[in-house]
């Protein structure tokens, strides 16, 4: 049963569900179904829901963490314009740990070069314009969610003649990714469970391509543990009934069309391309890059690097973590030489992490 289930508010309603799960399987042995957010995996996981759903449901956990899915070549390429241009580097503390061909960007500050923690890209702009002297970059990571902050950045910077100021954008779109991964057909899906922040920037019809191009239903969730098992439970009925369906269980914050306004400003300042992913290599129309109009805010274009091919660490197996092919506790490194503090791999650096959920819930996550 659910670890902390006589504190949740909806304690009640967790174990109806519960039950109601239990007592609605059909003829399939096992049903298989994804969360693709890196924060559905840690609730889950917290909670301990794997425990309390029946033997019969397997949950995979998918690629949803952006500092996890940044390719070992782009953190590369971030080390590169402080240590071979000097510019001031703005980045959220998440990205200070990972590791990268030669080491991290914490490693960077220590060996001297200007890496800051920002709270927003805002602060980022301010900082620029408090020190005219100096390039500041601000290093772009996230999903649909972070993005359109990233990009009211971009047009106040243009607007304010901010001439110091850029960005490394290295923000991802969610669909792309989850696509490739049914498309690879790695792993056996019968469900996906959608991010509910990210749905409530693109809206649920984003996800029709699922149950329309693959056959596969998908229940948008929230955060908490009933929430998840109200998604779960959408997954479980439609996978029975055979009628897959995009179902919003996060209607309190998410809509089938989304922000309209977040998606103008993402349409506005970027546009799509393809882009590496971690695990998952060159995904097509999966990442934004700026438009030509701001080109003059791209730090690809103003700081031209040289850099060698990048070198994946030795041994991690973060890549098959994140196409749900692989458990953190079947990789070698696990808990012995890749731990929190001595991270191999982004999994176990981010907060969300699936490494990083496993080693800090363990036993609990089998």
């Amino acid at each position: 049963m659910l670890r902390y289930i006589t504190e949740f508010r909806d304690a009640s309603a967790c174990r109806a569900l519960i039950a109601q799960i239990g007592e609605s399987r059909g003829a399939a042995d096992q049903l298989s179904f994804m969360e693709f957010c890196g924060g559905h995996t840690h609730a889950i996981l917290r909670s301990g829901l794997r425990q309390a759903l029946p033997p019969w449901i397997r949950m995979l956990s998918g690629p949803g963490c952006p500092v996890c899915v940044t390719a070992q070549g782009d953190i590369d390429t971030a080390i590169g314009l402080v240590e071979q241009h000097g510019v001031a580097l703005a980045t959220f503390g998440d990205m200070m740990r990972v590791p990268g061909s030669g080491g991290s960007l914490q490693e960077a500050r220590a060996r001297g070069a200007d890496v800051r923690v920002v709270y927003s890209v805002l602060d980022a702009l301010k900082m620029a314009e408090s020190e005219p002297a100096r390039e500041v970059v601000f290093l772009g990571v996230g999903f649909e969610t972070t993005a359109p902050g990233t990009a009211a950045a971009a047009q106040q910077a243009r607007a304010r003649g901010v001439g110091n100021f850029s960005l490394l954008c290295l923000h991802k779109l969610t669909p792309p990714a989850m696509r490739a991964i049914v498309e690879a057909g790695e792993v056996k899906l019968d469900g996906v469970l959608g991010p509910g922040h990210v749905t409530t920037v693109i809206g649920a019809e984003a996800w029709g391509f699922l149950p329309r191009e693959h056959g596969l239903g998908c229940a948008i969730s929230g955060f908490e543990p009933v929430d998840l098992l109200l998604a779960v439970s959408e997954l479980v009925r439609m996978a029975m009934s055979g009628k897959p369906v995009v179902a919003n269980t996060y209607q309190r914050s998410a809509t089938a069309a989304g922000n309209a306004n977040a998606k103008r400003l993402l349409e506005q300042v970027f546009e799509p391309a393809t882009v590496p992913w971690r695990g998952l290599g060159s995904v097509p129309a999966s990442g934004l890059v700026l438009r030509p109009e701001f080109a003059s805010l791209d730090a690809r274009v103003r700081f031209p690097l040289t850099l060698p091919p990048a070198r994946e660490p030795a041994g991690c197996r973060c890549g098959e973590v994140l196409r749900g092919v692989l458990a953190p506790t079947d990789c070698p490194l696990f808990g012995g030489a890749c731990t929190p503090e001595s991270p191999f791999g982004p999994c176990m650096v981010s907060s969300e992490g699936t490494c990083a959920a496993y080693y800090q819930f363990g036993a609990d996550c089998e």
